[in-house]
């Protein structure tokens, strides 16, 4: 039997893809699928985007990288147009989400250096986050699967509940290394995790009173998919630190780290550096991106079609009880089942439609284009329900069939 060339680091679904159109991936084999995961919160503006499409051709043919050794203007032309969006004043560029990530825990350790004289600076992050996969962001990640087996981690990290203020407020109490706080605004890779209306503005209180960074992770829930171009803006509020990626490059790879007030004055010459980051390519295409998404209004899109999504979702499978609820901000929507139902994913596929089931097997997570249309929006939410009611009615008659004559399970 051949050995794999690629390592075996992903459970994939047995297809393959050649190309897009809009919400649709085609297959090797000519079968058509509509994209509900949008490359896991990636191609918002879905597949083969026109601007996007041009804007790459376009920088193909002029100059695809030069390295941050010289100015790069699409560059200097994405950070402010980015910085105009999200009130923050600088930003870093990377190849990724975790890069922008690191980006902040590296910003967050030199400011409790050279600004609070701590010696040995700490984060505050989040059960049931994830970050990212390199050392520092895997370290932050509050998912044990993901880092068994690549001990020791960095250190430097205190965690809390996700959505729970007064645990903050007792770290705060009692540990004086605390220079920031690293936090999604909604947990993505758990399952959509939405907390509490005022969650982020009590963050931010905490932050002021102590002089942390308050540092909000929006690698997921950025650009555009949560209804503002960034989550935090739902708050009326500003962090210290924003980090985003996915959605920014519409596939294109690219990272950003935001930062405004003390800490967008951190990272100064030869402290932090990349090769790719913010390059040519990954520029133009990601400034196309950020310009479609403001001159159509996509992010009020997301936040309508989002909502009429779970709703419908709501109105068909309300009643269900193997579902115990959907959630949404904007085009990030959860259907949480009451047990594991890792099949459906390959269910969905054989039907048509790309998703995938994450917060420990409970939660099927979708992350649509934002450029999805009504009835493609309607397709979703009347084929996944029936393939979801299906599953539920299956589940329940192989559990009849496995009780005993009392009524108990067999061994």
């Amino acid at each position: 039997m051949a050995v794999e060339s690629i390592m075996t680091t992903y459970n994939r679904l047995s297809v393959a893809f050649e190309r897009g159109e809009g919400s649709w991936l085609y297959d090797t084999d000519g079968n058509k699928y509509l994209d509900a995961l949008s490359g896991i919160a990636v191609c918002g503006l879905g597949h083969s985007h026109p601007a996007v499409t041009h804007a790459i051709c376009e920088q193909a043919g002029k100059v695809l990288h030069t390295s941050n050794l010289y100015t790069i203007p699409n560059q200097q032309q994405l950070a402010e147009r980015l910085t105009q969006i999200s009130g923050m004043e600088n930003v870093f560029f990377g190849n990724s989400g975790a890069e922008a990530n690191e980006a902040a825990i590296k910003l967050a350790r030199r400011y409790g250096h050279t600004v609070r004289n701590i010696d040995n600076p700490a984060i505050i992050v989040m059960e049931d986050s994830f970050h990212g996969r390199t050392m520092a962001t895997l370290s932050a990640t509050g998912n044990r699967s993901a880092q068994a087996g690549f001990e020791p981690l960095v250190s430097g990290f205190v965690r809390a509940p996700y959505d729970d203020i007064d645990a903050i407020k007792k770290i705060a109490e009692n540990n004086p290394n605390i220079v920031a706080i690293l936090v999604e605004p909604i947990q993505g890779e758990s399952g959509i995790q939405i907390p509490a209306d005022d969650y982020l503005n009590q963050i931010r209180a905490i932050c002021d009173n102590n002089d942390w960074l308050m540092m909000l992770d929006e690698v997921q829930s950025g650009n555009g998919r949560s209804g503002k171009y960034f989550a935090y803006q739902h708050n009326d509020i500003l962090p210290d630190v924003v980090t985003t990626a996915k959605g920014l490059g519409n596939g294109v790879p690219i990272g950003a780290c935001l930062a405004k007030g003390v800490a967008a004055t951190i990272l100064t010459a030869g402290t932090h550096g990349s090769t790719y980051g913010g390059n040519p390519l990954s520029c133009a295409a990601a400034l196309a991106v950020v310009n479609t998404i403001m001159d159509e209004n996509l992010c009020e899109r997301a936040e309508i079609l989002g909502n009429r999504i779970a709703n419908g979702f709501r109105e068909q499978l309300g009643q269900a009880g193997y579902v115990n609820e959907v959630r949404n901000k904007g085009m990030l929507i959860a259907i949480e089942l009451s047990e594991a139902g890792s099949e459906l994913a390959v269910l969905a596929k054989v039907k048509g439609i790309l998703l995938n089931v994450t917060g420990g097997g409970k939660v099927v997570r979708m992350l649509p284009p934002l450029t999805m249309t009504d009835s493609e929006a309607e397709l979703l939410v009347n084929t996944l329900s029936q393939i979801i009611r299906v599953y539920a009615a299956d589940e329940r008659s192989s559990e009849a069939k496995e009780d005993g004559p009392e009524g108990e399970r067999r061994a």
